[in-house]
């Protein structure tokens, strides 16, 4: 006779949260394994490192000798990857790269190995690549995102920044400094393709589109809500261009996007938004909103203008939609003109001879 399983029903009281807990301690101990894995391979590469440095200085140790240590090793431990002689040249870079084996504990032996390696690679200097490393650790990201963060200059548009906000002014420590460090100057959506006189509606159908790629420029914490979220207010009709909400402040952002430079009306704007938010949509639980305005270009000094008499926490940034040459390639470079000029003799010259 085959056997009924038991209905749910069946099961003691408690069996399902039971499980649950187990799970839940399986996994958690699962992490801390891979963890502890993750910590000792690292910690072993950068002592090979170390000592292949040690070497090269006291023996003049040349590339050869890492060639034939590759070798070796490879014949002694033929089910291990890792010995490769490019691989060998990472820890000896790796070791050079952080001396002090405490640091490589507490910060380097926390994410994978190939992360390190692109941080040496495309980092030197050792506060930023700290940096990269503690967000890499916070936001659990993985090397295609590390390697996109990097690239486009994350740390010199998040971390030192000048930035134009009222944040100090309007939010209570430390909720000031959180706030401070949701704002890229400038945004980089060089995954869209605008042209030149594109107007609000096209920015806005363009950053919905790419939804993935925008989400990640923002950063961790942001939820979608929706884009020309309608506002009823004094029987007039009001749209928020894009309204998310931040999963770890706990606060609604609302973002206005102009396709002009910055002007102090637009501030007042985004200020009249904040207080329409926090009165409508925001839960007693929900800290106070944050307005986000991102504009083609900014003064800077006007925007600390604008921003200082508002009574809501408002931060003002530029964006670019195509990556920006280093100002010597620039120079090397013909203008639009020029080149227009050019087209247009070029076009000249085709008809004459024609």
């Amino acid at each position: 006779m085959t056997k009924i399983a038991k209905s749910k029903e069946e099961f003691p009281s408690g069996y399902g949260d039971f499980i649950l807990e187990l799970k839940e301690r399986i996994r958690t101990a699962q992490l801390r394994a891979s963890l502890s894995v993750n910590r000792e391979l690292i910690l072993l590469y950068w002592g090979i490192g170390k000592s292949i440095l040690e070497r090269q200085e006291k023996e003049g140790w040349g590339t050869k000798v890492i060639e034939q240590l590759s070798v070796d090793l490879r014949r002694a431990f033929p089910g291990q990857k890792g010995f490769s002689s490019r691989n060998l040249k990472y820890m000896r870079t790796f070791a050079a790269v952080w001396e002090d084996k405490t640091i490589v504990q507490q910060l380097a032996a926390q994410i994978p190995w190939f992360h390190n390696c692109v941080l040496f690679d495309k980092v030197k200097n050792s506060a930023t690549r700290t940096w990269y490393i503690q967000k890499t650790i916070q936001h659990g990201w993985s090397r295609a995102v590390l390697v996109h963060q990097i690239e486009s200059g994350l740390y010199e548009r998040q971390k030192i920044a000048e930035k134009s906000t009222n944040f100090e002014l309007t939010l209570p420590k430390p909720d000031s400094d959180l706030a401070n460090e949701l704002v890229n100057d400038p945004y980089n959506f060089e995954f869209l393709t605008l042209a030149g006189d594109a107007h609000e509606q096209e920015l806005q159908r363009g950053l919905i589109k790419h939804l993935q790629e925008f989400l990640l420029e923002l950063g961790a914490g942001f939820a979608f809500v929706g884009s020309n979220y309608h506002l009823d207010i004094g029987d007039e009709d009001y749209y928020l261009d894009l309204l998310f909400y931040h999963l770890h402040l706990r606060r609604y952002i609302v973002i206005e996007l102009k396709t002009t430079k910055f002007k102090p009306e637009y501030a007042g704007k985004l200020n009249f938004y904040l207080a329409v938010v926090d009165d409508l949509l925001r839960h007693r639980d929900d800290q106070p909103s944050i307005g986000l305005l991102l504009c083609k270009t900014k003064n800077k000094v006007t925007a600390e203008y604008a921003l200082h008499g508002m009574n809501k926490p408002i931060g003002v940034a530029d964006y670019q939609t195509t990556k920006r040459l280093p100002e010597d390639l620039q120079e090397e470079l013909p203008s639009i003109d020029e080149l227009e000029s050019r087209l247009s003799v070029s076009s000249k010259e085709e008809i004459s001879e024609e």
